[in-house]
């Protein structure tokens, strides 16, 4: 079954709403140049209203291990997702589980996943003006003759419409949704919440 992550949770309401629509992980971004950025404060009063079972991940874009480690300890999140330019030096040996996103512009930035010593890599679609959250999608279908042996996590221009298509086409471990559920950044739409999921698990 594909593991779904909501991600840019910026409020409890939309939180556990995810979650009690079937969400398997929520995500929060540290980054401050994020629309969805959230204070590690908020975040971890909102992770401690969770249920339980939720895995939460917290997003960083090129920031330091010690920053890190810092929002970590204070917040309890499950998973780190590094989201910025990391190389894969920087992720190797980290002590904490680790996703790193490789933003991807034309086919051959496949190849720089062999590079990072990581269980699991989210694809998500290359822009200048922002890391992440765009809404747009690259050719899925590149990924197809993938043959890493690592757990894909898919992200970009996801949506209730096309999640179905999306997960045909490449058959990932999980697909990782934000701006496609959202009625505004960081506020979900229970609607399209609903929709996505729904998309995922029974293919409507």
């Amino acid at each position: 079954m594909t593991r779904i992550k909501i991600c840019g949770i910026t409020n409890l309401q939309d939180a556990l709403l995810a979650s009690e629509l079937g969400a398997d992980a929520l995500g929060f971004i540290f980054y401050p140049g994020s629309k969805r950025f959230i204070e590690p404060d908020r975040a971890s009063e909102i992770i401690s209203s969770l249920p339980p079972l939720i895995t939460t991940v917290g997003v960083f874009v090129n920031q330091s291990r010690e920053d890190i480690e810092t929002v970590r300890d204070k917040t309890g999140i499950d998973l780190v997702q590094l989201h910025g330019d990391e190389t894969p030096e920087f992720c190797t040996g980290l002590p904490f589980k680790t996703v790193k996103a490789l933003r991807i512009k034309e086919r051959s930035d496949m190849a720089r996943v062999e590079l990072y010593p990581l269980q699991a890599i989210l694809f998500d679609k290359y822009s200048e003006d922002a890391y992440g959250g765009t809404g747009e999608s690259f050719t899925w279908a590149w990924l197809q003759d993938l043959k890493a042996n690592k757990s894909i996590i898919l992200s970009g221009g996801l949506t209730p419409d096309n999640v179905g298509e999306a997960i045909k086409t490449v058959g990932p471990y999980a697909v990782d949704v934000s701006t496609g559920v959202e009625d505004s950044p960081g506020k979900k739409s229970a609607h399209k919440m609903r929709k996505f999921i729904e998309a995922v698990r029974f293919g409507s």
